[in-house]
């Protein structure tokens, strides 16, 4: 019997990520990405969906290119009123799920999506991010420049709802430079907060040091590979237990050094967010 896209996906998947003299960082991050642009393409093609007004797009952490081994797959399928749409998201959403990969879907006309985008903060921000992957490439192109006009258009209410957010945030989870088990996506100098200083470029009324952020985030990311690897979930939190495992997983002496990488990263971009929201 011929292998299926799915069998195909996870076998290839696997590979990638068992190989310990493969590649790591981001050059296995974005493999594996394309790894899952081509498996998508391949359930929307078989599914009829490479038609005009259709088109699936990976937005968040995965249109950035940023897919841990544990993480979802953040994905939009777009269509202009298409009568077979909701047979067309069954046909994508159940071979994910059945490959036991988390998900994070919706399905939407590019109106819909801006009204979403225009009533939800979180909304906007992954639309920021928004990959075309299959389909339609202008239907994902049309929206994507409609997303960022309309994020420059009200960066002016916007953004402070965004810097309120992630006070929160950091209140709720803590400073990632001084935590003992840190949570690396969502405490103050985490990931999220590496995301938001995109959206607050993306607005063009500051800038963040891209250099100091991109290394950072990097090195973040590095960790929640690892992380994941080490633990065969897709967790943020870096418990005590797991980082003796997750430093020996990037070649560091022990769980010390490990948490020095760590602070010495949240710290480059907590200083950076706190000279880039000075700007706005």
């Amino acid at each position: 019997m011929q292998p299926t896209a799915t069998s195909r996906y996870t076998r290839a998947r696997d590979d990638l990520l068992a190989d310990p003299a493969g590649p790591g960082g981001a050059i296995r991050r974005q493999a594996l990405c394309a790894l899952s642009d081509r498996w998508l393409s391949e359930l929307l093609t078989d599914a009829g969906g490479i038609v005009e007004g259709v088109s699936l797009a990976a937005v968040g952490g995965y249109g950035r290119r940023e897919l841990s081994p544990g993480s979802d797959l953040d994905l939009v399928l777009l269509h202009e009123g298409h009568p077979g749409v909701a047979e067309l998201a069954e046909a994508i959403w159940y071979p994910v799920w059945d490959a036991g990969i988390a998900l994070d879907h919706s399905v939407r006309t590019p109106d819909e999506a801006r009204r979403a985008a225009a009533d939800d903060l979180r909304v906007h921000t992954g639309l920021l991010d928004i990959r075309h992957i299959a389909g339609d490439a202008e239907l994902t192109a049309t929206l994507r420049t409609s997303v960022f006009t309309a994020w420059r258009s009200s960066a002016v209410t916007r953004l402070p709802e965004l810097l309120a957010s992630c006070r929160t945030r950091a209140e709720r989870h803590g400073e990632l430079a001084f935590l003992l088990e840190p949570d690396l996506k969502e405490a103050r100098g985490g990931l999220r907060d590496a995301t938001a200083l995109r959206a607050v470029s993306a607005s063009w009324i500051a800038d963040a040091p891209h250099e100091e952020v991109d290394t950072a985030r990097a090195t973040l990311l590095d960790v929640r590979d690892a992380l994941h690897l080490a633990t065969g979930r897709g967790a943020d939190r870096l418990l005590l237990q797991e980082q003796d495992a997750v430093a020996r997983r990037l070649g560091l002496l022990d769980a010390d050094t490990l948490l020095r990488r760590v602070s010495e990263a949240a710290r480059a971009l907590t200083y950076a967010a706190d000279v880039t929201w000075r700007e706005v």
